[in-house]
Parts: C-alpha cells; sequence; structure tokens
C-alpha cells in the first residue's frame, strides 16, 4: 500500500499533474493566511465546513463529501492532498475525509510551514475547477469512538488512554491551549487513567514528523505499547491535536486499533456525572 504521508518534494514535482487536487485546510474561516499566499493550486477550505455537516457537531457522510468535492473539481478517483494552518487541522481534515470515505487521501508532511522552509512557490492566485462526477465512498468509523465507548471501559487493563493536550490542560490548570482565553469546558482535568504526552513532541520545528524511532521512544515513554494492550485511545480538546497522534501511530507507524474520541475534553468535561481525574 502506498504510504499517504507525502514530502514537500513529492508534491512540487506533482503540481501539474491533472488527477491531483490540494486543499489547504484553515482554522481562520476568513482565509486570511491562504489570501496571503499558498501552495499553487490548492484551492481553502474552512475546517467546519470542510470536515463536518452542516448543522450538527457530526462528520460528513460520503454522501455530502461527494456534493463538496464534488463541486469543487474533486473527483471520487482524485489523489487529494491535504495540508493545514496550523498543521493539525490538515490531518484532522484527512481523518474525517477517511471515515467519509475519500479512497486516496495524501497529508503533506510539515503541511505550509515545511513548504514555506524549503523556500518553494507560493501563490495568490485562486485557482478555478469545473464540478466533476463523484459516487460516494464506504464509511469507515473504525477509528473513531463516543463518549459511551470511552467510559464503558475506563480502567481496562488492555486499553491505552492518551491525552495530547498541553501540561496545564492535563493537569486541569486550563481547559484550553495557551492563549487569552481559558474556556471550551466545564471543567479542567483528565480522563481518569489518562497517560500524558503532549503533542508537539511528536514534531519537529518545521512541522514534520520525527523519525519512526522517535515516534515509537516517544510513544512508549509515556506508555503507549501495540504489543501490550489491545486498543489506543487518543483525544486533545476538540480532536484536532489527537489527529497528530494518530497519524504517527496508525500511518507512520502502522499501529493497529488507534482510535479518536472525538467529543474529547470539550464534551468529557462539561457532562454532569462523568468522572474527572487531576
Amino acid at each position: 500500500m502506498t504510504s499517504p504521508m507525502v514530502d514537500t518534494a513529492w508534491l512540487a514535482e506533482h503540481l501539474d499533474d491533472p488527477d491531483v487536487r490540494i486543499i489547504e485546510v484553515e482554522s481562520d474561516p476568513d482565509g486570511k493566511a491562504y489570501d496571503e499566499g499558498h501552495i499553487p493550486g490548492a484551492i481553502r477550505w474552512f475546517w467546519k465546513d470542510l470536515c463536518w455537516h452542516d448543522t450538527d457537531r457530526q462528520f460528513v457522510t460520503p454522501d455530502e463529501l461527494a456534493k463538496r468535492l464534488g463541486a469543487a473539481g474533486i473527483g471520487d478517483r482524485t489523489t487529494l492532498v491535504l495540508y493545514g494552518d496550523p498543521v493539525q487541522y490538515g490531518n484532522y481534515a484527512f481523518w474525517a475525509l477517511k471515515m467519509a470515505g475519500h479512497p486516496d487521501l495524501r497529508l503533506l508532511d510539515g503541511a505550509r510551514r515545511k513548504w514555506l522552509a524549503d523556500g518553494r512557490e507560493f501563490t495568490t492566485d485562486v485557482p478555478a475547477y469545473g464540478p466533476v462526477g463523484y459516487a460516494p465512498g464506504t464509511p469507515d468509523q473504525s477509528m473513531r469512538l463516543g463518549r459511551e465507548a470511552v467510559r464503558e471501559r475506563l480502567g481496562a487493563p488492555r486499553r491505552f488512554l492518551l491525552d495530547v493536550r498541553t501540561p496545564e490542560e492535563y493537569s486541569g490548570e486550563r481547559v484550553m491551549e495557551y492563549g487569552k482565553f481559558d474556556h471550551g469546558a466545564e471543567r479542567g482535568g483528565r480522563i481518569p487513567g489518562a497517560r500524558h504526552l503532549f503533542f508537539k513532541e511528536l514534531l519537529n520545528d518545521d512541522d514534520t514528523y520525527k523519525s519512526a524511532d522517535e515516534l515509537s521512544a516517544k510513544l512508549n515513554e509515556a506508555g503507549a505499547d501495540p504489543d501490550n494492550v489491545d486498543e489506543i485511545v487518543v483525544y486533545c480538546r476538540l480532536s484536532h491535536r489527537a489527529t497528530l497522534a494518530w497519524t504517527a501511530m496508525a500511518l507512520i507507524l502502522g499501529w493497529e486499533n488507534v482510535k479518536i474520541y472525538d467529543g474529547s475534553w470539550t464534551e468529557w468535561g462539561s457532562i454532569v456525572g462523568f468522572p474527572v481525574e487531576k
């Protein structure tokens, strides 16, 4: 199987490939970073508009994805390359679109930061692609868990819970990553039994992933060992950062049965009666 991870050299060689499309997945609904410059040929998408249902906090379905991508000139046989601003939004989109069944997804290692660090071309030109047909794919929810599934197996000896938020979030000092505001859950703390690994420990300074050996060592040090558990569950605040760890374990290291609790701390920390550890 071809690795879904691609580097900047691979993407640079495929910028003119008619079977390849690129999406910059942004945290900013106004698209300021995209307007200032983006990878040639890339179209912009705000993460919620690409990954979520229009009104519900549910993920895009195969039928919805077919309409969105088809209208943007992306077919069901198109090789779709994703990168984020910040980096985790590309990973999140990869995970969501994989669940919605797009068959050929690629993820740019290092995203915008690595592309710029390599001195590669940026443009302000906005591409226009005509609509194409798109046959909906087969959904795959196997890499996702809901709150009840997490609670039912709290403390199970063969399940490993990994919290990849900041140390301050993990300890309960904050409920949101560094910033002026501190909101996103009613309580601080962590899911009982969760071990900690700050997500930035998985990345180099240019947002590329560390080597497979380094990733394995970091994860093992935190207690994640696929030989000793049946299931690894990772979470953060909204699950964006969790997808960085999922990518490392499932896509780079090839570990099986790695799942994301997508409600993450925003949900768990706000539910009356759900246990919290500090």
